[in-house]
């Protein structure tokens, strides 16, 4: 890339800072979670997070929501919840004696749905629209949301009554899925410390915005234009088509999974500072992007592998460009 080519990406990555700072006042560790969640926001993708109850999945997701100027809203997903109880629903407007279509919960820029997996196949149908299409369709009518739209959804992977398995169709519409775990014991202990005398958590309310909408259309067009080479778009290429051929899978990863490595590496090298992709970041972000878009077969899932195993099995195989 010439001189006169570059990108200056110093306000991006200060803003990044002021964001992890922000969250930081009360989030303890989860550095690699937040660093993705806020790379995510600025691709324009959504977010998977999976985790055992009570490491924070929520909390983050609402302080990265206090940082950003924009609208926020959460949705407990739940067995019994209807289409309608999400993305909206028309009623008679007595008044003038018409019908009007009502609005959702889902109409807002940062939607955090608690739960996900706990809502039944038409409610996910719904949301399916939303995620994919970026609106929705009610009595022929078609509501767009408004950008940013950025979606953040928990599930608990260890609960499994009342719950519903994900399709293979929506998951895909995940730019990632994050799996977090417990703190570390130096993380516990400043945990305790920190809230020793804040039961309620107050702090949250310390918590300022960073960026507004605007910032966010202006840093993802910056993104955009970060450079990467022909050896780096050939090297996520073989990435992806190695899970569609790989002896251990029964499912690869769709193109979608090579776009998604793309827009993240790019996202992850401009917060970092830099206005060029390196195989580095190709190599950090593979992994939450194609855990999800991939099936193992049953013989090595019987014999305790995962999808981690696999993916770092795919990593070493392929040839790093230099």
């Amino acid at each position: 890339m010439a001189p006169a080519d570059r990108i200056d990406l110093d306000e991006l990555h200060q803003a990044a800072i002021a964001v992890r700072a922000e969250i930081g006042k009360l989030v303890v560790g989860q550095k690699e979670f937040i660093d993705l969640l806020i790379a995510s926001l600025l691709a324009g993708g959504h977010v998977l997070v999976e985790g055992v109850p009570g490491i924070a999945k929520t909390m983050i997701a609402k302080l990265l929501a206090k940082t950003v100027a924009a609208d926020y809203s959460r949705i407990q997903f739940t067995p019994d919840l209807m289409p309608s109880d999400v993305t909206g629903t028309t009623v008679f407007n007595m008044a003038d004696s018409k019908f009007q279509f009502t609005k959702g919960p889902v109409f807002s820029n940062i939607v955090l749905i608690d739960e996900i997996n706990r809502a039944p196949a038409k409610t996910q149908a719904a949301l399916f629209e939303v995620m994919a299409e970026q609106q929705i369709t009610a009595d022929g009518e078609t509501y767009t949301m408004e950008d940013p739209f950025f979606v953040i959804a928990t599930q608990n992977p260890i609960e499994q009554e009342g719950t519903y398995r994900l399709p293979e169709a929506q998951l895909d519409r995940f730019l990632v899925r994050i799996i977090i775990d417990y703190p570390d014991m130096e993380e516990e202990k400043e945990i305790l410390y920190r809230f020793r005398n804040d039961f309620r958590q107050t702090q949250q309310e310390d918590v300022k915005p960073v960026f507004t909408k605007e910032l966010i259309a202006k840093y993802a067009a910056l993104i955009e234009k970060v450079f990467i080479r022909d050896e780096l778009l050939d090297y996520i290429a073989a990435l992806v088509h190695r899970t569609r051929t790989h002896p251990d899978l029964y499912l690869g990863a769709s193109p979608r999974a090579s776009l998604a490595i793309l827009r993240l590496s790019k996202a992850v090298a401009a917060l970092a500072g830099r206005d060029f992709v390196t195989p580095d970041d190709i190599q950090q972000v593979a992994y939450p992007v194609l855990n999800h878009r991939i099936i193992l077969t049953p013989e090595r899932e019987m014999e305790g592998f995962g999808a981690k195993d696999v993916i770092a099995e795919i990593l070493r195989g392929i040839e790093v460009p230099r």
